[in-house]
């Protein structure tokens, strides 16, 4: 999980996504996680699921940069754009569609993500 994490972190900083995204990204994978919902075959999907989930949701990206995300996701975890858009669903639907988290769920990611760099 660790690894898929740091995968993630990389990922954004080289897309230029903002901490608190990535702290959200964290939040909705580690609420998957507790759910029992990752396995072998779907922990990369669930990763970038919730990178671009918290992407689109706390970020104002332009379209195009949706597709270099989505791109990059795609490159990085090495899965299927149509796979990926289609686990979106079933991530959100996991989340119970609760994709606003409340501050004290995102911040000690935060805190951590903004020490490190």
């Amino acid at each position: 999980v660790s690894s898929l994490k740091r995968e993630m972190r990389n990922l954004s900083e080289e897309c230029s996504l903002e901490p608190v995204t990535v702290s959200m990204a964290y939040v909705y994978f580690e609420k998957l996680v507790l759910q029992g919902k990752l396995n072998k075959q779907n922990r990369k999907l669930c990763a970038g699921a919730c990178v671009l989930l918290a992407a689109k949701i706390s970020s104002d990206l332009r379209k195009h940069e949706v597709k270099h995300l989505i791109d990059k996701l795609e490159e990085r975890f090495r899965f299927n754009r149509r796979d990926l858009i289609g686990f979106e669903f079933t991530v959100l639907v996991a989340l119970e569609l609760a994709l606003y988290l409340p501050e004290n769920q995102v911040l000690p990611h935060y805190r951590r993500l903004t020490q490190q760099s």
